[in-house]
C-alpha cells in the first residue's frame, strides 16, 4: 500500500480494506484514452469547426480530473512529486490561456498552441508520470483512483476557467459547481461536448 491519497472505503464486513479488490478501469488506463481522445479532437478541430468545442469541453474535463487526482497522488508518491506536481500545474494554466481563446472563436494560433501544448502533456505523463505511478501504487489503489477520475471528469466545466483554484480541497468544490453552469449553458446553446456526438 503506497501513500496514495485515497477516499475511505465504504466497510465491507468481514473483508479488511487492504484485500477489496475494487472493480472498475484504472486512472492511468483512463487518463491515457483521454489523450488519444485529446489527439484526435485536435487533428479534427484542424478541418472541422464543430469539433473545436468538442476539443474544448474534452480538454477541459480532462484536466479537471487531472488536477483532481492524478497529480496530488504523484505528490504523495514520488519524492519529487511536489516539483512534478507544481511543473504539471504551471503547464495546465498556460493551457487553459490557450484554450480559452480557442473557446472564444476557432483560430488557427490557438489551435496549434492548444495541440502543442496537448502532445507535450501526453508525453510528460506517459513518461514520468504514468510510470512512477505504475511502480509505487497497488492495482486497487489505481482502480479506486479510476473510479474518482470518472466522477471527476463527469462533473466537471466543460469550458477553461482560468484562475479558479487547480488544487485540493478547493478545486473538488469550485470544479463541480462550474460544471452544473456550463452544462446548463451548453444545453441552453445546444453545443456538443462529446466526440460521440460529432
Amino acid at each position: 500500500m503506497s501513500d496514495a491519497p485515497l477516499p475511505p472505503l465504504p466497510p465491507v464486513p468481514g473483508v479488511p480494506d487492504e484485500d477489496f479488490e475494487p472493480a472498475g478501469p484504472d486512472m492511468i488506463d483512463l487518463l491515457e484514452a483521454d489523450h488519444a481522445a485529446l489527439d484526435r479532437l485536435c487533428a479534427r478541430a484542424q478541418t472541422e469547426p464543430a469539433a473545436s468545442d468538442v476539443l474544448v469541453a474534452t480538454l477541459a474535463r480532462h484536466l479537471s480530473a487531472e488536477e483532481q487526482y492524478l497529480y496530488p497522488a504523484i505528490y504523495a508518491v514520488h519524492p519529487e512529486g511536489r516539483a512534478i506536481a507544481e511543473r504539471e500545474l504551471a503547464a495546465d494554466a498556460e493551457l487553459l490561456v490557450a484554450l480559452q481563446r480557442l473557446h472564444s472563436g476557432v483560430d488557427e494560433a490557438a489551435l496549434r498552441s492548444v495541440t502543442e501544448h496537448v502532445h507535450a502533456h501526453a508525453r510528460r505523463t506517459a513518461d514520468e508520470l504514468f510510470p512512477a505511478l505504475r511502480e509505487r501504487c497497488t492495482g486497487g489503489e489505481l482502480v479506486r483512483l479510476g473510479n474518482r477520475v470518472e466522477i471527476a471528469r463527469s462533473a466537471a466545466p466543460t469550458r477553461p476557467h482560468p484562475g479558479t483554484p487547480s488544487t485540493p480541497p478547493l478545486n473538488k468544490v469550485v470544479d463541480p459547481a462550474l460544471g452544473v453552469v456550463d452544462k446548463v449553458m451548453d444545453a441552453l446553446t445546444r453545443r456538443t461536448t462529446w466526440e460521440e456526438d460529432l
